[in-house]
């Protein structure tokens, strides 16, 4: 035991005493470089929770009440802007607008109120004639001005029925188009409520679209960074897993009412989604660093 602590002890002293290498005048030099790069580094940016959700969710209907003849959607459908999704039965409607084509298109009675326009033109230049040679009376030449202008009036009536007819194929086309239901948006359809042979109120809901190219980004910040965020402002927006990457969008909306029970104020960045890779519903952190641009 003694022997063993002598060989400790100078062991020990032989540690102890013997100087430290000194590290390679490289290696001084480059820490020497390092150390103030380090400094100038910016801290990170303020994380803060925030919820990714749909720019618009749209519950279609439809103008008129009947009975769906086909519905042509289903749940987790891409649909685009004003793609017809379903349609009512129309074969009363469908009718109607035939109908009126037939009547609108039709000109035999303004072409023969033209031809009885010209033969009254031509008596009344017959008269005017035989009345400056002496040979017919006044009261000839003024029954063939009056007919003219009947039949003149005669044609603008024809004319004005024509018209009419026209307008009532608009008013027939558009009955007819309510009964063909389109998306006002493109998007994913969330859900649908209705299928080929129910009947659709004019209260009712036939499906669920939700937009998501641009998503909206809600965030709530604390009251103190007020005033430091403005709309423009580009923000870096990291969804939760598994949803991987880093996404640049902008600040549209700062609401300017405070949350006085939690301290906050909400904040809303739109966030561009052209190949729908983000889905909506999910939860993220937003960062606002200037010095971050683009899409990671």
């Amino acid at each position: 035991m003694p022997f063993r602590a002598c060989r400790s002890d100078a062991m020990t002293k032989d540690r102890t005493d013997k100087p430290l290498p000194e590290r390679p005048n490289g290696m001084r030099q480059l820490l020497a470089v390092l150390f103030p790069l380090w400094a100038l580094l910016p801290a990170s940016a303020q994380a803060y929770d925030c919820v990714i959700d749909p720019s618009v969710v749209v519950r279609i209907g439809s103008p008129v009440p009947g009975l769906l003849k086909e519905v042509l959607i289903a749940r987790g459908d891409h649909v685009s802007e004003n793609q017809i999704i379903a349609r009512l039965h129309s074969d009363t409607e469908q009718a109607t607008v035939e109908l009126m084509s037939e009547q609108a298109a039709s000109t035999s009675e303004i072409e023969a109120q033209k031809a009885r326009l010209d033969l009254a033109r031509n008596r009344m230049k017959r008269a005017e004639a035989l009345l400056a040679r002496n040979v017919t009376s006044t009261d000839k030449l003024e029954e063939a001005v009056a007919e003219m202008e009947v039949i003149q009036k005669e044609l603008a009536t024809a004319e004005t029925r024509k018209r009419s007819a026209e307008l009532e194929l608009q008013r027939a086309q558009t009955v007819l188009e309510q009964r063909t239901i389109r998306s006002p948006i493109s998007g994913v359809v969330l859900e649908r409520s209705l299928f080929n042979g129910e009947y659709l109120d004019q209260d009712g809901k036939l499906a669920t679209i939700a937009k998501l190219d641009p998503l909206f980004v809600e965030a709530f910040i604390p009251v103190s960074e007020f005033g430091k965020l403005q709309v423009g402002m580009e923000a870096q927006v990291v969804p939760n897993a598994p949803i991987q990457g880093r996404f640049a969008g902008k600040i549209k909306v700062i609401d300017q009412v405070f949350d006085a029970a939690s301290g906050t104020f909400g904040l809303r960045i739109e966030l561009p989604n052209p190949d729908n890779y983000i889905p909506a519903g999910h939860r993220c952190t937003v960062t606002f660093d200037d010095g971050v641009e683009g899409l990671e």
